[in-house]
């Protein structure tokens, strides 16, 4: 691999690493602080899906649980979720074309396959159902993420500069395992189909889905159906390439 490209992702891996540990402080300080979970989701996980629009900065209405803070705050609170969801939800994509080019040694579908589900569920279902908003999954789900995304991005930086110390590798293929499940199951999989009768009620993204011969209601449907699949071949990945990286010592010593 050349210099530049070594710079590249050393650089994408580092903004990817900064923004998610912000997401993960964000969300968990703001629950110790405010000792409220549901003001933790709103100082988080709602900032998280609604922010991004420059909502209650523009003169959209506050979430509730928000109209108490002040001018300088909303601020700050503005560059964390702009910078934790909307910079690296749309920098994210990059990964799918790394592994599509070869620049990392990643299956470009599977990396597709993760990129296009988050993005799906936050943007489409999320940040369109202010009801979904408030369930303590959501929460779950956001935490998941960031812990997850930050083990990783930080596992890429540390190994790309030639120094990732044992434990972080041990980290980076072994969190997943609790970290995964608990951001899909209870996380993304239970809000989907929480947010089926508002999809139906309301005819969401009808505009799109309109041209097709099935609404957004049976392609989620459908979706929720092939995810736990989908998932599990994601997963079985992930458990292999913890075998090869991990197993590599026991081997030698044999």
């Amino acid at each position: 691999m050349s210099p530049t490209a070594r710079l590249y992702l050393l650089a994408y891996n580092s903004l990817q690493l900064l923004g998610w540990a912000i997401a993960l402080t964000r969300v968990l300080s703001s629950c110790l602080s405010a000792k409220s979970f549901h003001v933790a989701y709103a100082a988080g996980g709602d900032l998280i899906c609604n922010l991004l629009r420059f909502s209650f900065l523009s003169g959209s209405p506050a979430p509730p649980l928000l109209k108490s803070v002040s001018v300088p705050n909303k601020v700050c609170i503005f560059f964390f979720a702009f910078v934790a969801e909307g910079i690296l939800q749309s920098l994210s994509f990059l990964e799918v074309l790394h592994a599509a080019t070869g620049l990392v040694p990643s299956g470009a579908m599977l990396t597709l396959m993760q990129w296009g589900g988050r993005t799906h569920f936050l943007l489409a279902i999320v940040r369109q159902i202010a009801e979904i908003q408030e369930l303590p999954q959501v929460f779950i789900t956001f935490v998941a993420w960031s812990a997850s995304e930050a083990i990783r991005y930080s596992h890429y930086a540390l190994t790309g500069v030639g120094f990732c110390p044992r434990w972080l590798i041990y980290l980076r293929y072994t969190a997943f395992i609790l970290l995964y499940p608990v951001g899909v199951g209870p996380g993304e999989i239970w809000i989907m189909y929480q947010s089926l009768p508002f999809i139906q009620e309301r005819n969401l993204h009808s505009s799109l889905f309109g041209r097709l011969p099935f609404s957004y209601y049976t392609f989620v449907t459908v979706l929720l159906l092939c995810y736990p699949f989908l998932w599990l071949k994601l997963y079985l990945h992930l458990l292999k390439q913890r075998r090869s990286k991990l197993g590599k010592p026991h081997a030698k010593k044999k």
